[in-house]
């Protein structure tokens, strides 16, 4: 891989260092100890943390008992989805809208218990589609979910990825999803999550910082990096998920990442020894 990476004081003078989940902390259910370590270490030096993850299969209730669990010991006030940002676009934007949610009960619950108007998929109309990562897709949510984008219902998705890295390898996700239903219908839904405005806006008004004052750790460079290097926060790839440095040496310019880490646990001997 023919990258080199900059002063790593960059990093050290953050305030808010924002970690995606899968493949860069933890892979499925196995935590890595050099993640939970670091982590850590950014908390003892009164610097603050936020977990991001665009996988909205679940909510945050479920990823506070998931990241306590595996030992990162997480406040609510540090976890946010890219379920969470597209339900606040409908709240902000979309208020009274009805919904064909395509995604987990779980997700549809919490739609459901915030005052979104979800559909069953019988009705003859929606006003608008989302799809998510849904680990209980069916032929019928497809079939239903098309048959409302091409009567004319407005088309979004809560992420862009494609697949979702597990212990056992990779599994299609939310982008796989909407790609089945673009190649339907011909429409190409409004994205949310990571790399999209609405989340790193979302993000600076629930932490009240500015976007050079964050660092965003992950392992895809189309999304978590791309976050980076779109809106002026320091975007750092670690190797211990999706992206391979054949990746980077393939990226453009514009979109390589700041820093390039095989892992959490080098960014913690840089900054902490």
């Amino acid at each position: 891989m023919n990258f080199t990476n900059p002063n790593a004081n960059i990093i050290k003078d953050k305030k808010l260092y924002i970690f995606d989940m899968d493949g860069t902390i933890y892979l499925g259910g196995n935590p890595f100890d050099f993640a939970i370590r670091y982590i850590k270490n950014l908390r003892e030096s009164g610097r603050r943390v936020l977990f991001f993850t665009n996988n909205a299969s679940h909510t945050t209730p479920f990823y506070m008992k998931k990241l306590s669990r595996l030992g990162f010991e997480p406040r609510e006030d540090e976890i946010m989805t890219s379920g969470d940002v597209t339900l606040e676009f409908l709240k902000r934007f979309r208020p009274g809208k009805s919904v064909y949610l395509v995604a987990t009960d779980e997700l549809c619950e919490e739609y459901r218990a915030k005052g979104i108007d979800l559909l069953k998929g019988d009705e003859e109309k929606a006003d608008i589609v989302i799809t998510s990562f849904d680990t209980s897709l069916t032929y019928e949510k497809l079939d239903n979910a098309c048959r409302f984008i091409r009567g004319g219902a407005e088309y979004l998705s809560t992420h862009p990825d494609m697949n979702c890295p597990t212990e056992t390898g990779f599994i299609p996700d939310s982008g796989a999803i909407a790609a089945f239903c673009t190649a339907s219908t011909g429409k190409v839904p409004t994205y949310f999550g990571k790399p999209y405005k609405e989340t790193i806006e979302m993000i600076g008004e629930a932490t009240g910082f500015g976007n050079d004052e964050m660092c965003i750790f992950g392992d895809r460079l189309y999304t978590d990096i791309a976050l980076g290097k779109k809106f002026g926060v320091t975007a750092v790839l670690v190797l211990s998920g999706e992206t391979q440095p054949a990746d980077v040496d393939a990226a453009k310019d514009c979109d390589k990442p700041d820093f390039v880490f095989d892992s959490l646990a080098d960014v913690d001997k840089v900054m902490f020894g």
